[in-house]
């Protein structure tokens, strides 16, 4: 196999194993059930005048399951940081003891979970897209190179057997995530 071809499907693997690490990350942020420090990773706080990820102005930590407890590196912050977590729509309700903010992590309803899994569901959809999109991209680039049709056929057969294997994958993920998100 030339050169020309081997680089094109690696392009594609590349491209694929990106979207199964976007699934991944996308997937930690959908909670299931039990309290953790990355339930917090997408909140912003006000840190003079710039939108600061949490994790840059707090300590971050679990007390038990079900309770994550923010320690802001300024007190004066706790207000704007209860704010954000408020903004970011997590379900949440921080609470402030003066010194830091506890956050009771409410147990999962059946509908909650529900709606969670349908969350995970679309996300795995999104990802499949990307994944289609991305065998697209090599048989196009392959159509653009001066080679035998044999040697395109060949090529196409193994961007779709990646593009079988990296579904796959997708499916196998969704289906943990599912399990964890159902489980109560």
């Amino acid at each position: 196999m030339n050169e020309e071809i081997q680089f094109i499907i690696d392009a594609a693997e590349e491209k694929m194993q990106s979207a199964i690490h976007h699934l991944e990350g996308e997937f930690v942020n959908i909670r299931a059930g039990k309290a953790t420090p990355s339930m917090l990773h997408g909140v912003k706080v006000d840190y003079y005048g710039t939108a600061t990820p949490l994790t840059q102005v707090a300590n971050i930590n679990t007390l038990d399951a079900h309770t994550i407890t923010v320690q802001p590196w300024e007190k004066s912050l706790i207000p704007e940081i209860e704010k954000g977590i408020l903004v970011a729509n997590l379900g949440f309700n921080p609470m402030n003891n003066g010194e830091s903010i506890i956050i009771n992590v409410p147990i999962l309803t059946e509908e909650r979970r529900k709606e969670l899994a349908k969350i995970a569901k679309a996300e795995a959809e999104i990802a499949k897209v990307s994944i289609r999109n991305d065998r697209k991209d090599g048989n196009n680039e392959l159509k653009k190179l001066d080679i035998s049709e044999d040697q395109k056929a060949n090529a196409e057969v193994d961007i779709q057997s990646l593009t079988d294997t990296y579904i796959k994958k997708v499916d196998d993920l969704f289906v943990i995530k599912e399990k964890e998100i159902m489980t109560v």
